[in-house]
C-alpha cells in the first residue's frame, strides 16, 4: 500500500459514497467552462497537460506555475487535480517531443513525479483573461487595493499619490510577491500615474498602455530587452516617461490565479480546493 501514488491512497481509504461524490476532473472542467462562458480562440492551450480526465478529484490545487515544488507539495496535501495558469513543460504548448527526444532528465523526472502520484493537470489561461472583466488583471489590482484608483475607468491605468518611483517598487513589490524586481529611473523621482500589465503581454500590449495613459511609470511582468524595456528606457532618456519596473512574470498575474481559486470555491463544493503559490524564481543580489 504504502507504493501507491498518495492521491490514489486517499481515493481508496474513502467510503464509496464519498468516492461517487466527486467529479471527475473532466466534470470539475466542464463546469468551469460553464459559469465562465467565453468563447475560447480556436487553438487554445485551455487543456489536459498531463493524467485521465477521468480520475476523480480527491483536492483541487490551483497555481500560477505547475512547478514541481508546487506539484509536490499539492500531492503532500492530497490534492490530485492542478489548475495552473502558465505551461508545465516548458513552452507555450507543453510540447514535449523534442525532450522525449533528447531523453531529457528534468522532464522525465517531471513526468515521473506526476505518474507516481496520479496526477491531473490542466491548463487555465486563455479563459481567465477572455472573462470580462479580466480575472487575472482583476485579482492584481484587488491585491494591490487599486480597484479605486483607475485611471478613467481603465484596468491597465491608475492614479496614485505621488510616491518615489523606488518606494512604489518596494510597495507593489511586498503586495504581489516580488522578490527580485528591477528599476530603471531614478529612484526618488516622484511619480502618480502608473501604467500596469501582466505576464508577458508583448511589446504592442505594453507600448499601447504606455501611450494611452501619458504615465509617469510603466510597470511590467517580463518582456524582451529589446522591445519594452529598451523602449521605456529610451522614453525615460527622452523626458516622457520617468521609470520602469519590472517585477517578474510570475509575481505579475499570481494573485490573479488566488482570485480563481476564490471564484472556483462558489460553485466546486464536492472537494478542497486550495491557492498554491508558485515561488519566484529570482532571489535579490547582493
Amino acid at each position: 500500500m504504502d507504493r501507491w501514488p498518495a492521491a490514489l491512497a486517499i481515493i481508496m481509504a474513502l467510503p464509496a459514497q464519498a468516492q461517487s461524490n466527486r467529479p471527475s476532473a473532466a466534470e470539475v472542467v466542464a463546469r468551469i467552462s460553464q459559469h465562465a462562458a467565453v468563447q475560447l480562440p480556436e487553438k487554445t492551450v485551455d487543456s489536459f497537460k498531463a493524467g485521465d480526465p477521468q480520475s476523480k478529484v480527491t483536492g483541487i490545487a490551483v497555481t500560477m506555475m505547475a512547478t514541481l515544488d508546487v506539484l509536490k507539495r499539492a500531492a503532500a496535501h492530497g490534492d490530485n487535480f492542478v489548475i495552473t495558469h502558465e505551461p508545465t513543460f516548458y513552452s507555450h504548448r507543453d510540447t514535449t517531443a523534442v525532450l522525449e527526444q533528447e531523453n531529457d532528465p528534468v522532464l522525465a523526472e517531471k513526468q515521473k513525479f506526476i505518474r507516481d502520484h496520479g496526477l491531473v493537470i490542466w491548463r487555465f489561461h486563455d479563459t481567465p483573461h477572455s472573462m470580462k472583466p479580466d480575472m487575472i488583471n482583476a485579482g492584481i489590482i484587488r491585491a494591490l487595493g487599486w480597484e479605486n484608483r483607475r485611471h478613467n475607468g481603465d484596468s491597465e491605468v491608475f492614479d496614485l499619490s505621488a510616491t518615489p518611483l523606488g518606494a512604489l517598487g518596494r510597495t507593489v513589490a511586498a503586495r504581489l510577491g516580488a522578490k527580485a524586481i528591477r528599476i530603471s529611473g531614478d529612484p526618488n523621482v516622484r511619480v502618480s500615474r502608473v501604467a500596469l500589465t501582466q505576464g508577458f503581454p508583448g511589446f504592442a500590449a505594453n507600448r499601447h498602455a504606455f501611450q494611452r495613459g501619458k504615465v509617469d511609470v510603466v510597470i511590467i511582468g517580463e518582456d524582451h530587452e529589446w522591445e519594452t524595456i529598451e523602449y521605456v528606457v529610451d522614453a525615460i532618456s527622452a523626458g516622457k516617461v520617468k521609470g520602469l519596473i519590472v517585477l517578474g512574470h510570475i509575481p505579475s498575474e499570481q494573485a490573479g490565479m488566488e482570485e480563481v481559486t476564490r471564484w472556483l470555491k462558489t460553485f466546486v463544493t464536492e472537494v478542497p480546493i486550495e491557492f498554491i503559490p508558485a515561488k519566484d524564481p529570482f532571489t535579490p543580489g547582493d
